[in-house]
Protein backbone atom coordinates (compact mmCIF):
# COMPACT_ATOMS: atom_id res chain seq x y z
CA UNK A 1 0.00 0.00 0.00
CA UNK A 2 1.32 3.24 -1.14
CA UNK A 3 2.06 6.14 1.30
CA UNK A 4 -0.90 8.39 -0.33
CA UNK A 5 -3.29 5.63 0.23
CA UNK A 6 -2.34 4.81 3.57
CA UNK A 7 -3.02 8.45 4.70
CA UNK A 8 -6.23 8.79 3.16
CA UNK A 9 -7.41 5.85 4.79
CA UNK A 10 -5.82 6.60 7.96
CA UNK A 11 -7.97 10.35 7.53
CA UNK A 12 -10.96 8.47 6.71
CA UNK A 13 -10.62 5.95 9.58
CA UNK A 14 -10.22 9.13 12.16
CA UNK A 15 -13.10 11.06 10.50
CA UNK A 16 -15.61 7.75 10.91
CA UNK A 17 -14.59 7.52 14.24
CA UNK A 18 -14.82 11.34 15.39
CA UNK A 19 -17.96 11.68 13.69
CA UNK A 20 -19.88 8.44 13.91
CA UNK A 21 -20.96 8.53 10.14
CA UNK A 22 -19.94 5.62 7.85
CA UNK A 23 -21.48 6.94 4.42
CA UNK A 24 -19.20 8.01 1.73
CA UNK A 25 -21.17 11.48 1.82
CA UNK A 26 -21.46 11.70 5.50
CA UNK A 27 -17.65 11.76 5.70
CA UNK A 28 -16.98 13.98 2.56
CA UNK A 29 -18.90 16.42 4.29
CA UNK A 30 -17.58 16.03 7.96
CA UNK A 31 -14.08 16.60 6.68
CA UNK A 32 -15.07 19.51 4.34
CA UNK A 33 -16.34 21.46 7.15
CA UNK A 34 -13.38 20.45 9.81
CA UNK A 35 -10.93 20.96 7.61
CA UNK A 36 -12.79 24.36 6.79
CA UNK A 37 -13.31 25.84 10.19
CA UNK A 38 -11.09 23.83 12.56
CA UNK A 39 -7.79 23.65 10.01
CA UNK A 40 -8.29 26.87 7.96
CA UNK A 41 -8.09 24.83 4.70
CA UNK A 42 -10.57 24.05 2.44
CA UNK A 43 -11.15 21.17 0.21
CA UNK A 44 -14.36 20.31 -0.81
CA UNK A 45 -16.71 17.36 0.40
CA UNK A 46 -16.74 16.41 -3.97
CA UNK A 47 -12.73 16.45 -3.50
CA UNK A 48 -12.79 14.17 -0.43
CA UNK A 49 -15.86 11.67 -1.88
CA UNK A 50 -13.16 11.40 -5.10
CA UNK A 51 -10.28 10.41 -2.92
CA UNK A 52 -13.18 7.67 -1.43
CA UNK A 53 -13.88 6.18 -4.24
CA UNK A 54 -10.07 5.70 -5.64
CA UNK A 55 -8.57 4.91 -2.10
CA UNK A 56 -11.09 3.27 -0.30
CA UNK A 57 -13.64 1.41 -2.44
CA UNK A 58 -10.95 1.34 -5.60
CA UNK A 59 -7.51 0.33 -5.72
CA UNK A 60 -6.30 3.26 -8.14
CA UNK A 61 -4.49 6.07 -7.85
CA UNK A 62 -4.46 9.83 -8.77
CA UNK A 63 -2.38 12.99 -8.46
CA UNK A 64 -3.18 15.02 -4.98
CA UNK A 65 -1.46 18.63 -4.69
CA UNK A 66 1.39 18.52 -2.09
CA UNK A 67 -0.55 21.29 0.23
CA UNK A 68 -3.45 19.24 0.63
CA UNK A 69 -1.07 15.86 1.60
CA UNK A 70 0.53 18.14 3.76
CA UNK A 71 -2.90 19.27 5.24
CA UNK A 72 -4.44 15.83 5.70
CA UNK A 73 -1.16 14.73 7.30
CA UNK A 74 -1.66 17.58 9.66
CA UNK A 75 -4.87 16.16 10.44
CA UNK A 76 -3.46 12.89 11.53
CA UNK A 77 -1.36 15.14 13.81
CA UNK A 78 1.80 15.39 11.84
CA UNK A 79 3.97 18.03 10.83
CA UNK A 80 3.56 17.33 6.95
CA UNK A 81 3.35 14.53 4.32
CA UNK A 82 6.79 13.56 5.02
CA UNK A 83 6.85 13.49 8.44
CA UNK A 84 3.84 10.85 7.91
CA UNK A 85 5.97 8.49 5.52
CA UNK A 86 8.74 8.39 7.90
CA UNK A 87 7.06 8.13 11.07
CA UNK A 88 4.08 6.74 10.79
CA UNK A 89 3.39 2.65 12.15
CA UNK A 90 0.16 1.16 11.44
CA UNK A 91 -1.42 0.14 14.97
CA UNK A 92 -2.05 -3.43 15.90
CA UNK A 93 -5.37 -4.03 17.23
CA UNK A 94 -4.03 -6.81 19.50
CA UNK A 95 -2.79 -5.26 22.71
CA UNK A 96 -0.74 -8.16 23.38
CA UNK A 97 1.88 -7.35 20.23
CA UNK A 98 4.84 -4.62 20.00
CA UNK A 99 4.43 -3.15 16.26
CA UNK A 100 8.36 -2.51 15.64
CA UNK A 101 9.05 -1.16 11.73
CA UNK A 102 11.89 -1.72 9.72
CA UNK A 103 11.88 1.44 6.84
CA UNK A 104 13.77 2.28 3.77
CA UNK A 105 14.43 5.70 1.99
CA UNK A 106 13.38 4.69 -1.33
CA UNK A 107 9.39 3.82 -1.40
CA UNK A 108 9.15 3.11 -4.90
CA UNK A 109 12.02 0.20 -4.90
CA UNK A 110 11.34 -3.60 -4.84
CA UNK A 111 12.47 -3.39 -1.02
CA UNK A 112 9.09 -1.55 -0.04
CA UNK A 113 7.84 -4.97 0.24
CA UNK A 114 10.46 -5.98 2.92
CA UNK A 115 10.96 -2.41 4.36
CA UNK A 116 7.05 -2.93 5.79
CA UNK A 117 7.70 -5.99 7.69
CA UNK A 118 6.16 -6.15 11.18
CA UNK A 119 7.51 -8.29 13.63
CA UNK A 120 5.19 -9.33 16.70
CA UNK A 121 5.86 -9.71 19.80
CA UNK A 122 3.99 -11.42 22.41
CA UNK A 123 4.14 -9.76 25.93
CA UNK A 124 1.90 -12.03 28.66
CA UNK A 125 2.57 -11.91 32.16
CA UNK A 126 2.37 -15.01 34.40
CA UNK A 127 2.62 -15.70 37.96
CA UNK A 128 3.61 -18.92 39.61
CA UNK A 129 3.09 -19.86 43.39
CA UNK A 130 6.30 -21.20 44.49
CA UNK A 131 6.59 -24.52 45.23
CA UNK A 132 7.64 -24.71 48.32
CA UNK A 133 4.22 -22.70 49.44
CA UNK A 134 2.14 -25.42 48.10
CA UNK A 135 4.34 -28.12 49.35
CA UNK A 136 3.76 -26.93 53.22
CA UNK A 137 0.74 -25.37 52.99
CA UNK A 138 1.30 -22.03 54.28
CA UNK A 139 -1.97 -19.83 55.20
CA UNK A 140 -2.82 -16.67 53.89
CA UNK A 141 -0.72 -14.73 56.39
CA UNK A 142 2.25 -16.37 55.88
CA UNK A 143 1.54 -16.03 52.01
CA UNK A 144 1.13 -12.43 52.48
CA UNK A 145 4.61 -12.19 54.20
CA UNK A 146 6.09 -14.12 51.84
CA UNK A 147 4.88 -12.25 48.81
CA UNK A 148 5.83 -9.11 50.69
CA UNK A 149 9.42 -10.19 50.84
CA UNK A 150 9.57 -11.76 46.92
CA UNK A 151 7.91 -8.13 45.62
CA UNK A 152 10.08 -5.51 47.78
CA UNK A 153 8.15 -5.71 50.82
CA UNK A 154 11.51 -5.86 52.61
CA UNK A 155 13.06 -2.44 52.12
CA UNK A 156 16.88 -1.64 52.58
CA UNK A 157 19.25 1.52 53.33
CA UNK A 158 22.48 2.29 52.43
CA UNK A 159 22.82 -2.11 51.48
CA UNK A 160 21.08 -3.35 55.15
CA UNK A 161 18.01 -4.84 55.77
CA UNK A 162 15.87 -2.35 57.44
CA UNK A 163 14.84 -3.49 61.25
CA UNK A 164 12.13 -3.19 63.74
CA UNK A 165 8.62 -2.81 62.78
CA UNK A 166 8.80 -3.97 59.01
CA UNK A 167 6.48 -6.42 58.78
CA UNK A 168 3.47 -4.52 60.69
CA UNK A 169 4.15 -1.54 58.56
CA UNK A 170 4.75 -2.91 54.87
CA UNK A 171 1.51 -4.90 55.58
CA UNK A 172 -0.79 -2.33 56.95
CA UNK A 173 0.30 0.08 54.07
CA UNK A 174 -0.31 -3.05 51.17
CA UNK A 175 -4.34 -2.56 53.16
CA UNK A 176 -4.32 1.19 53.03
CA UNK A 177 -3.26 1.49 48.94
CA UNK A 178 -6.25 -1.23 48.33
CA UNK A 179 -8.50 1.35 49.54
CA UNK A 180 -8.83 3.70 46.49
CA UNK A 181 -11.05 6.69 45.76
CA UNK A 182 -13.49 5.14 42.96
CA UNK A 183 -14.55 8.87 41.83
CA UNK A 184 -13.74 11.85 40.68
CA UNK A 185 -14.96 15.23 39.58
CA UNK A 186 -13.68 18.73 37.37
CA UNK A 187 -13.14 21.37 39.78
CA UNK A 188 -12.89 23.77 36.69
CA UNK A 189 -9.44 23.19 35.99
CA UNK A 190 -8.42 19.49 36.76
CA UNK A 191 -10.08 16.22 37.67
CA UNK A 192 -9.69 15.88 41.79
CA UNK A 193 -10.42 11.91 43.19
CA UNK A 194 -12.88 11.55 45.86
CA UNK A 195 -14.35 8.53 47.23
CA UNK A 196 -18.08 9.29 47.57
CA UNK A 197 -20.32 9.63 44.86
CA UNK A 198 -21.76 12.13 46.01
CA UNK A 199 -20.24 16.33 46.53
CA UNK A 200 -22.80 18.44 45.37
CA UNK A 201 -25.12 19.28 43.24
CA UNK A 202 -22.54 21.88 41.16
CA UNK A 203 -20.37 18.58 40.81
CA UNK A 204 -20.60 16.03 38.25
CA UNK A 205 -19.07 13.04 40.17
CA UNK A 206 -17.95 9.73 37.66
CA UNK A 207 -16.34 6.98 37.95
CA UNK A 208 -12.26 7.46 38.10
CA UNK A 209 -9.97 7.54 34.77
CA UNK A 210 -6.50 7.50 35.80
CA UNK A 211 -5.14 8.77 32.73
CA UNK A 212 -7.59 12.28 32.84
CA UNK A 213 -6.86 12.14 36.40
CA UNK A 214 -3.34 12.82 36.43
CA UNK A 215 -3.00 14.15 32.58
CA UNK A 216 -6.19 16.52 31.59
CA UNK A 217 -6.23 19.69 32.94
CA UNK A 218 -7.50 22.92 31.38
CA UNK A 219 -4.86 25.80 30.19
CA UNK A 220 -5.63 29.04 31.53
CA UNK A 221 -3.23 30.70 30.15
CA UNK A 222 -4.17 30.67 26.79
CA UNK A 223 -2.11 33.77 25.80
CA UNK A 224 1.35 31.75 27.01
CA UNK A 225 0.91 28.98 24.08
CA UNK A 226 2.73 29.11 20.75
CA UNK A 227 2.42 26.73 17.86
CA UNK A 228 6.17 25.87 18.59
CA UNK A 229 5.07 24.72 22.68
CA UNK A 230 1.98 23.60 21.47
CA UNK A 231 1.32 21.73 18.76
CA UNK A 232 1.08 18.04 19.20
CA UNK A 233 1.03 18.16 22.79
CA UNK A 234 -2.59 20.33 23.50
CA UNK A 235 -6.52 19.44 22.80
CA UNK A 236 -8.82 21.98 22.28
CA UNK A 237 -12.61 22.04 22.30
CA UNK A 238 -14.95 24.25 20.70
CA UNK A 239 -18.30 25.00 21.50
CA UNK A 240 -20.89 28.10 20.44
CA UNK A 241 -17.68 30.02 19.25
CA UNK A 242 -15.98 29.64 22.34
CA UNK A 243 -12.15 27.49 22.50
CA UNK A 244 -10.82 26.24 25.58
CA UNK A 245 -7.60 24.05 25.41
CA UNK A 246 -6.57 21.15 27.10
CA UNK A 247 -3.23 18.83 28.14
CA UNK A 248 -4.55 15.79 27.01
CA UNK A 249 -6.84 13.83 24.90
CA UNK A 250 -10.62 13.12 26.41
CA UNK A 251 -13.94 15.11 26.67
CA UNK A 252 -14.45 18.74 27.89
CA UNK A 253 -15.86 18.15 31.28
CA UNK A 254 -17.41 21.35 30.99
CA UNK A 255 -19.52 21.28 27.90
CA UNK A 256 -19.31 17.52 27.03
CA UNK A 257 -17.86 17.91 23.40
CA UNK A 258 -14.78 15.64 22.29
CA UNK A 259 -11.62 17.01 22.12
CA UNK A 260 -9.84 17.27 19.12
CA UNK A 261 -5.68 18.00 19.04
CA UNK A 262 -4.95 21.53 18.35
CA UNK A 263 -4.24 22.60 14.54
CA UNK A 264 -1.82 25.46 14.10
CA UNK A 265 -4.41 27.58 12.98
CA UNK A 266 -6.26 27.22 16.10
CA UNK A 267 -3.57 28.12 18.06
CA UNK A 268 -2.55 31.09 16.19
CA UNK A 269 -6.74 32.02 16.32
CA UNK A 270 -7.64 31.30 19.53
CA UNK A 271 -4.32 31.33 22.03
CA UNK A 272 -1.22 33.73 22.31
CA UNK A 273 -1.52 37.18 21.27
CA UNK A 274 -5.30 36.48 20.24
CA UNK A 275 -6.10 34.86 23.18
CA UNK A 276 -9.43 36.53 25.20
CA UNK A 277 -7.14 38.73 27.98
CA UNK A 278 -7.44 37.63 32.03
CA UNK A 279 -9.78 38.82 34.00
CA UNK A 280 -8.14 40.40 36.97
CA UNK A 281 -10.47 40.71 40.27
CA UNK A 282 -10.11 44.60 41.92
Amino acid sequence: MSKKKLLIHEVFKKAKEESQRDTKNGLASYLWLYFKEDIGFEINDKSFSRYYDTYIIGDRDINIQPDRLNKLSEYLGYKDFADFSKNFVKKDEDANKTTVKITVDDEDSLTEKISKVIINITNEQHFKVPDFIKQNGLGILEMTFVLLLVTGGVFFSKGKAEKSTLFPLTFMSGIDSAVEKSYMYWDGERYIATDSSYISPEFDVVAINEHQLKFLRRITRKDTMTVENSIGRTWYSKCYGEVEFFTADGIDPDTKTELRKSSSYIIDKYAGKNAEPLLVEE
